[in-house]
């Protein structure tokens, strides 16, 4: 089993945020998530269960549009919270666990 600990929409490259918008924020997070997936010898494929942190809960469809294609065949268990505050204010924060 592989656990995430939850990840923010920074840009590697940058440090930064890469950008203030909610689907382009879940875009980033999916992606670190991906990129600490493979470091651990896994994928998305993988993941059998999320949680999904929402600074506002009134972004869960613009969150749900970019996250439904990343789990478009393989849908985990899903749990989706709104959060009073995020690390460095970020929009949106998704952890996982992934099963080998």
């Amino acid at each position: 089993m592989v656990f995430c600990s939850g990840q923010i929409p920074i840009d590697p490259a940058t440090g930064n945020f890469v950008s203030d918008v909610v689907a382009e924020q879940t875009e980033q997070v999916l992606k670190n998530l991906g990129e600490v997936l493979g470091a651990a010898g896994a994928s998305l494929d993988h993941v059998v269960k999320t949680t999904v942190f929402l600074a506002d809960m009134g972004d869960f469809a613009e969150m749900n549009e970019v996250y439904a294609r990343y789990f478009s065949e393989n849908k985990p268990a899903r749990a989706t919270v709104q959060a009073a505050r995020l690390p460095r204010d970020a929009k949106v924060e998704i952890d996982c666990i992934a099963v080998l």
